[in-house]
């Protein structure tokens, strides 16, 4: 059988897409964390104190064990606490030392992704989003074939 290979634009994109990986997981190396600790932390700083657990593994699109060992062990650190909600959720809080770690890690480079995205026009940056929508929901519909 005949292999379809992926166009020369597409092993772009996709080196793209990697790049961008390796960018946040060499930005979490720098600060002597982990990936998954990196995104709890950027998470909670977007959503704020007092988000539950499932909202983290929503946005980070992460399975509750990652989320769950990840948490645990920034507890464990003294970064962040838990308080129990309704039923099953808990409620992530940072501690001071978390709050710190936030303002002195996180923050900079929410800043410099802003700085990044500021230096394209409202027009392009309305365009990237809305092409790689479209390309992730082609994509998505595409593996659910699968």
């Amino acid at each position: 059988f005949m292999q379809e290979k992926a166009s020369e634009i597409q092993r772009d994109f996709n080196k793209f897409d990697k790049e961008l990986d390796e960018l946040y997981h060499e930005t979490a190396l720098k600060m002597g964390i982990s990936d998954s600790a990196f995104c709890i932390f950027y998470i909670l700083y977007n959503l704020g104190d007092g988000c539950l657990q499932k909202d983290i593994c929503h946005e980070a699109f992460a399975n509750k064990q990652t989320v769950n060992s990840s948490i645990r062990k920034l507890v464990q650190e003294g970064y962040i606490y838990l308080k129990q909600g309704r039923g099953r959720d808990k409620h992530i809080f940072l501690t001071e030392s978390g709050k710190q770690f936030v303002e002195n890690h996180i923050v900079p480079v929410v800043q410099k992704e802003n700085e990044a995205f500021s230096a394209l026009k409202e027009e392009e940056q309305k365009e990237l989003l809305r092409l790689a929508n479209i390309y992730m929901e082609n994509l998505r519909t595409k593996l659910n074939e699968l």
